[in-house]
């Protein structure tokens, strides 16, 4: 029982060279898609209203990470933050972010109210 110890290198190597021309087709057709998001014609994007009050704010931006019941999470709890921050403290927080906190979550014309609502967490 003599094999041919190069058929498992060959198959792996066609493997290989066949899996590169897939991902590179997909790779293509990924690529048309970004190119259409970044004009614009892409994907909807959900976009928050002016008039969407503070609460409906955490629940789309903030629930991932600061907790249904602002307990905490990945990001710290809100629950008693108006003790420890004022109220300038909390919007500019908001608006700018900190650690792992991105900028921009919420709209400029929803800050006001949204440092209102964070602040006054008991």
């Amino acid at each position: 029982m003599n094999r041919n110890p190069l058929i498992p290198f060959l198959l792996i190597c066609i493997l290989g060279i066949g899996l590169m021309f897939i991902l590179s087709f997909k790779g293509l057709g990924d690529a048309k898609d970004l190119a259409k998001e970044k004009e614009g014609g892409g994907k909807e994007k959900t976009e928050q209203t002016a008039s969407a009050n503070p609460e409906e704010i955490y629940q789309q931006s903030c629930v991932s990470c600061h907790g249904d019941q602002y307990q905490g999470g990945a990001g710290p709890a809100l629950k008693g933050v108006g003790e420890r921050l004022s109220e300038a403290e909390v919007k500019t927080t908001i608006q700018n972010g900190r650690g792992a906190m991105p900028a921009g979550l919420v709209e400029d014309e929803n800050l006001d109210a949204m440092a209102k609502f964070v602040h006054g967490l008991k």
